[in-house]
């Protein structure tokens, strides 16, 4: 092929050079030929006009001596001026003389002889005897004019000399201009020559870039993993790559000509696979090709129906419209992605069936902890002696410790199964910061340490984040900080800036206690991982709660990170978005229903019979008529026929389950058809609540239970009641830990002279003694002191009057205050 192609350059350039020689010899012969024609041409007319000019002036001799012969010959003579009458008219009418006519002085010198002519004429032709008596006049007349004879024929000379002249110098101007042209076409002709051969070494050079991209692409078809079959307009095969052979098992040599639609394509797609060819020649128009990639079922050899991807692509050529398909066998692929969708189904299988043994695991924990503390609820309304109500205790913070253990894995597991719910609302960032450090400060008294907090920057009090969630992170953090600090300090820092995408909350607690190792640095926001795992360690915890803070804060796409150093002190700190608000009517506020509660006639459906009695004689104890179902059967017969003031339902029971009964009750015309319905389960992940509700239940008690939960409930009468927050009477967890750090006999001695300070308080503030002032500082310091013990129904009561004692808000004051005694006596009775 190379050869082929420099022997055609090579013949194209001695063409162009054979073919200019041939151009250039044809002009110079051409030039030659003009030049002779024109030279020969004035020539001839030249000799002519100069021999006729130099005859009339013999021939009128000629007639002279005629005149002066003796005798004279008449004859001669009539014939020599005939001669010389007809020199003159050629001359006076041939058209070579035409341009020595146009001479002035010639023409008035031939109309001076043509008058001599004129004159003579009438006595040449006379008889010969008038002639021969008017001879003398004849030679007067021609002596007269002979002069003018000689002049015409010296002007002629003269006329000719000048057009000689004038032509010579048009023949040479001519030439030159010739010549000129010549050289300008042979120019050309050199400039086309070369340019000529420019162009044959481009189209050379370009045919051997064609033949070494043919080359470049016949080896990439060839070594390409997907298969290439190119297609005429028609269908026609008329590539076929080696890859093609190997995916679909056809021989190139076999295919090559035949239809691409009966080679590849099963039989269920070749009718819509003929109908797009014949669309694309009728019409143009084109569905698959040069719409990138798509996913078809294809045919091999053998008849196995395969997978492919395929994209194809249209060229125009000299000989029509053609079609590229680039087709890859995606059979493993598609094998891998059923495989990963199997193993993805099994993993939420796996991850369904985790969760719910979860929540069948934190039922069946539950379940028998609600026996537990609700028969311990119950010894406490009972005659104990001092060593039984310490028992008492014991088992009860052990039960509840249990209780907060079985809470935190399911937080875990809420969040890694991605069904932990933020709440973002407008919140007292102050006040949850200042309860938070409130909560903690006993606990940092009996470990000698100072615990403060402050703004860095201005103040921003009302935020919209979720504060359950935040007041969680935050109060883990402290609590460390505080078990871990001992005759130390521990601060919180609290700011809100703006990053150019919204605002951010950065908190940092930084304390000065034993610091983090290097290793454990990297590990303390790992599920299970505590500072110190030795059996004399002084500070106790799972090590789950730094994991579910790290979870909380990512749930609310923020940061947690912790800089420490050995013996230096660790710095906590988080980073969440949130967004800068100012309070409304939305915030969230205390909602409390204080007073006794008139008894109402209850249902009760509960299977397990501890459970069942526990809330028995909780509601009895309080003055409440209890009915008992011993399944949800049971529970739905009974509430079609009686009209219950409420009724506690629980979930998970045989015959018949909490929500099937609960439909069908709601579904019905029964007498409790309307009547308010609260969950009473175990199950606490936050779908199931939600399902709860849309079966129709009014509520959740979340078991175990306890008195002040169940207070707090009945307390609710309307069932359509909504309310935005209600708190329970006291945190028990926080309670429990404040009488772990204290110890029992300490507790019990700080709760009476909390019971003994509250009821002074109450004292003075219902005598209506002293100004706003000294109102707002005295619930101030009650509220502290609340929260201490995690009194949190009185301690937000106390907060509000001290709110309303600033704003000067004295309508509110009378309300707040009458409130307090009933929540006083809760209070005390639940620290009890």
């Amino acid at each position: 092929m190379p050869d082929t192609a420099d022997q055609r350059a090579a013949a194209g350039r001695t063409f162009a050079v054979l073919a200019g020689l041939l151009v250039i010899g044809a002009i110079l012969f051409l030039a030659f030929n003009v030049s002779r024609e024109i030279r020969l041409l004035g020539s001839a007319n030249s000799d002519n006009v100069q021999w006729s000019l130099a005859q009339t002036e013999v021939e009128f001799l000629e007639y002279r001596r005629h005149l002066d012969a003796d005798p004279v010959n008449l004859s001669a003579l009539r014939r020599n001026f005939d001669v010389f009458y007809s020199r003159m008219d050629t001359i006076s009418q041939a058209s070579v003389f035409e341009t020595t006519r146009a001479d002035v002085g010639f023409s008035d010198t031939l109309r001076d002889i043509q008058l001599f002519l004129t004159a003579s004429v009438p006595i040449i032709d006379a008889d010969d005897a008038d002639l021969r008596l008017l001879l003398p006049e004849l030679a007067a007349l021609a002596d007269g004019i002979r002069p003018s004879v000689r002049d015409l024929a010296t002007a002629g000379l003269d006329i000719f000399a000048r057009e000689s002249d004038v032509r010579r110098e048009a023949v040479a101007r001519t030439m030159s201009q010739l010549a000129f042209a010549l050289s300008l076409l042979i120019g050309t002709l050199g400039l086309a020559i070369f340019y000529l051969y420019r162009l044959i070494a481009i189209v050379s050079r370009r045919e051997t870039q064609q033949k070494q991209t043919a080359v470049r692409l016949n080896t990439v078809i060839g070594t390409s993993l997907d298969g290439v079959i190119v297609s005429d307009a028609r269908g026609r095969i008329i590539e076929f790559s080696p890859a093609a052979e190997v995916i679909f098992g056809h021989s190139r040599h076999d295919v090559i000509g035949r239809d691409i639609g009966q080679v590849i394509v099963p039989p269920h797609l070749r009718g819509a696979h003929d109908a797009g060819m014949e669309r694309m020649r009728t019409t143009g128009e084109k569905h698959v090709v040069g719409k990138g990639r798509v996913k078809l079922e294809a045919q091999r050899a053998n008849g196995e129906l395969f997978p492919v991807e395929l994209a194809i692509q249209s060229a125009t050529t000299d000989t029509g419209e053609i079609y590229i398909a680039f087709l890859r066998d995606i059979s493993a692929r598609v094998a891998a992605e059923a495989e990963l969708v199997a193993a993805r189904d099994r993993a939420l299988a796996g991850e369904k069936l985790k969760t719910e043994f979860l929540a069948t695991m934190s039922h069946e924990i539950r379940t028998p902890l609600n026996g537990i503390l609700g028969n311990m609820d119950l010894l406490h309304n009972t005659t104990l002696t001092p060593d039984q109500a310490r028992y008492l205790r014991h088992m009860e913070t052990s039960g509840r410790l249990l209780l907060t253990h079985v809470s935190d894995v399911l937080d875990i597991t809420r969040y890694d199964a991605g069904k932990l719910n933020i709440q973002r609302v407008a919140m007292n960032l102050g006040d949850l910061v200042q309860d938070i450090i409130d909560s903690q400060s006993s606990m940092a008294a009996q470990n000698g340490t100072a615990l403060d907090w402050g703004w860095d920057g201005p103040p921003q009090v009302w935020v919209e984040s979720d504060p359950d969630r935040l007041q969680h992170v935050l109060m883990n953090l402290v609590g460390n900080a505080v078990k871990f600090t001992r005759q130390g300090k521990v601060s919180l820092t609290v700011s809100v800036r703006s990053d150019g995408q919204g605002d951010r909350l950065r908190v940092e607690i930084a304390d000065t206690g034993p610091g983090l190792a290097a290793d454990l640095k990297n590990r303390v926001f790992d599920d299970f991982v505590t500072g110190n795992t030795a059996y004399d360690r002084d500070v106790g915890g799972t090590g789950l709660g730094l994991a579910i803070a790290k979870r909380f804060v990512t749930a609310l796409d923020g940061q947690i990170g912790v800089d420490s150093e050995p013996g230096q002190g660790c710095t906590f700190w988080i980073d969440i978005p949130i967004k800068r608000v100012t309070r409304h009517a939305d915030a969230v506020e205390t909602v409390r229903s204080s007073g006794k509660i008139a008894p109402l006639d209850i249902l009760v459906v509960e299977d397990n019979e501890i459970n069942r009695i526990v809330v028995r004689d909780m509601l009895q104890a309080a003055g409440h008529r209890v009915t008992e179902a011993h399944d949800g059967q049971q529970g739905m017969i009974k509430a079609q026929s009686h009209a219950y003031d409420l009724i506690l339902m629980d979930i998970s029971m045989p015959v018949m389950d909490g929500r099937t009964a609960t439909r069908l009750i709601r579904a019905g015309q029964g007498a409790s058809a309307n009547t308010r319905i609260l969950a009473l389960t175990a199950n606490v992940l936050q779908d199931e609540r939600a399902a709860f509700l849309e079966d129709g239940m009014d509520g959740i008690l979340t078991k175990p239970l306890t008195q002040a939960a169940l207070h707090a409930a009945l307390a609710k009468k309307d069932r359509a009641q909504t309310v935005p927050r209600a708190f329970d009477v006291i945190d028990s967890q926080h309670n429990r830990e404040t009488r772990d750090v204290l110890g029992a006999d300490t507790y019990d001695m700080m709760r009476s002279r909390f019971d003994a300070d509250m009821s002074a308080l109450i004292a003075e503030l219902t005598d209506g003694a002293g100004d706003p002032a000294a109102i707002a500082a005295a619930a101030h310091k009650g509220a502290g002191s609340a929260a201490v013990f995690g009194a949190v129904a009185l301690r937000e009561t106390l907060k509000q009057i001290e709110a309303a004692a600033k704003s000067g808000d004295t309508d509110a004051l009378p309300g707040l205050i009458a409130a307090l005694p009933d929540l006083h006596r809760d209070t005390i009775a639940a620290l009890a």
